[in-house]
């Protein structure tokens, strides 16, 4: 048994990329190959060839959103963005910085600029003792990752949420899980992903948290973008995890509960390389 996602997570090749800076900082990775598109907008951007740099007069938070905002939806006529959301995420290095500008969720791939996710395992104690997940199929409708399974609640964080509020907002939307057994979720560790995907680059911290649910519980999805959900035992669910049967942020989070909980041993050679996607969270 290998587990593809450990690979996934991290497979990423600099020079096949350009940083995206504001500044001298980056802020972002594009694809060389797509970099020549933002030629259209000199205004917006400066592509001295080694990297593609915000332009200067862009001085302010909101300076540089108003001139990205309708670079994005250009793009996405384009077709380089893709599964537009109408939602706004940050540009910043860190979950704890102000941010420097706000784009369009869809886009964030595009200019592989660093996003938030939180991600729950839903652990179900059963009557052997042994521990069972609930674990989510994603809508064939979804933009990324039709059809795999996910963890029973997992979301990315919008400019204006935090945590804990986003990990509330899921728990609801996505299983039906009420607030008050929201508030029972625990943080495990971050996980850190920079991958090459095909729309662009995934730069993306996960918080991590685990949830227990009561034995009597049945998610039921609130907004259409489950079809399913399944509970399952910890071979079932490597099994899937190997198959790639489940999208990779979710076999990472899962992972990570195995190995915290010491349902798997962490000296497998299948695991080789994981540490380095995780660290233990700030926030």
């Amino acid at each position: 048994m290998s587990f593809p996602c450990i690979e996934a997570g991290r497979k990423f090749r600099p020079d096949l990329h350009l940083p995206f800076l504001i500044g001298q900082q980056r802020f972002g990775w594009i694809r060389a190959a797509d970099a020549g598109v933002l030629a259209r907008w000199p205004e917006v951007f400066e592509l001295p060839g080694a990297a593609v740099r915000l332009a200067p007069a862009l001085d302010s938070v909101e300076k540089r959103s108003a001139a990205l905002e309708p670079v994005c939806r250009a793009l996405a006529e384009s077709g380089h963005v893709r599964g537009w959301r109408d939602e706004r995420y940050t540009i910043r290095n860190s979950f704890t910085e102000p941010p420097l500008a706000l784009i369009e969720r869809a886009a964030a791939r595009f200019f592989g600029t660093l996003t938030f996710g939180v991600h729950a395992n839903g652990i179900v104690s059963g009557a052997d003792g042994a521990p069972r997940l609930w674990i989510a199929r994603r809508s064939l409708s979804k933009a990324i990752d039709p059809g795999l399974f996910d963890n029973v609640v997992g979301g990315g964080i919008g400019w204006g949420y935090g945590i804990g509020e986003t990990l509330v907002k899921e728990c609801w939307e996505e299983s039906g899980i009420d607030d008050a057994h929201a508030a029972a979720a625990t943080p495990g560790r971050t996980i850190q992903i920079l991958a090459e995907i095909p729309e662009g680059v995934q730069c993306e911290q996960l918080f991590v948290r685990d949830l227990p649910l009561p034995a009597d519980f049945n998610p039921a999805g609130q907004d259409g973008e489950v079809s399913e959900h399944r509970l399952v035992g910890i071979d079932e669910a490597l099994e899937l995890i190997a198959a790639a049967q489940m999208t990779v942020d979710a076999s990472l989070v899962t992972l990570d509960w195995l190995l915290r909980s010491g349902r798997i041993d962490p000296a497998l050679p299948e695991l080789a390389g994981i540490d380095a996607l995780f660290s233990t969270p700030a926030v």
